[in-house]
């Protein structure tokens, strides 16, 4: 393992997240799938089951996932922390902007549409920032400028897909930047 530390690069989706760690020279470190809301709950609240409940549940609701999102991003960063004892930083998507109240993004068609992958993304970047991590908010399509994967898949073998490229594509990116 490498003592310079590692960048985690994360694919995040609806409740559930890759984080690929790796060294700045673009070795990998860990990568784990982990879970981003407790078991029971919904992953899509703003999009899906908030939709048609009374104003008063339906933010009731949201905020429980909120509060899950927090604690499972807690709980992932603390594993990858115990893996790979000097983290440099977190990679996440970018974030679009919404508006600040929860009824006005259940009201607002294109909001409800991105609010889930923002609060997971938010629940992540909080985690981060509490340990004192820096944040590199990427862009997926312009992430894979920067990447080389020399033979990654062969080395570390299945599961090796979509989520964990772009996962580790994104901490090579945000190590990259670190170090100016």
């Amino acid at each position: 393992m490498s003592n310079n530390g590692g960048i985690i690069g994360v694919s995040d989706h609806g409740g559930w997240a890759v984080l690929v760690t790796v060294a700045p020279d673009g070795t990998l470190l860990d990568r784990r799938r982990v879970e981003l809301v407790d078991e029971g709950l919904p992953k899509l609240p703003h999009h899906h089951d908030a939709q048609g409940l009374p104003l008063d549940e339906a933010v009731a609701l949201i905020e429980r996932v909120r509060v899950s999102a927090e604690r499972h991003a807690r709980l992932a960063l603390d594993a990858v922390a115990t893996a790979v004892p000097r983290i440099l930083g977190v990679a996440l998507r970018s974030r679009p902007q919404l508006p600040a109240a929860i009824a006005e993004r259940l009201t607002d068609y294109r909001a409800q549409n991105v609010a889930d992958w923002v609060m997971y993304r938010t629940a992540l970047a909080s985690a981060a920032e509490a340990r004192g991590w820096p944040v590199h908010w990427y862009d997926p399509k312009k992430v894979w400028d920067g990447a080389h994967f020399l033979h990654v898949r062969q080395a570390v073998g299945p599961p090796w897909n979509k989520d964990h490229k772009l996962a580790m594509a994104a901490a090579i990116v945000a190590a990259k930047a670190l170090a100016g």
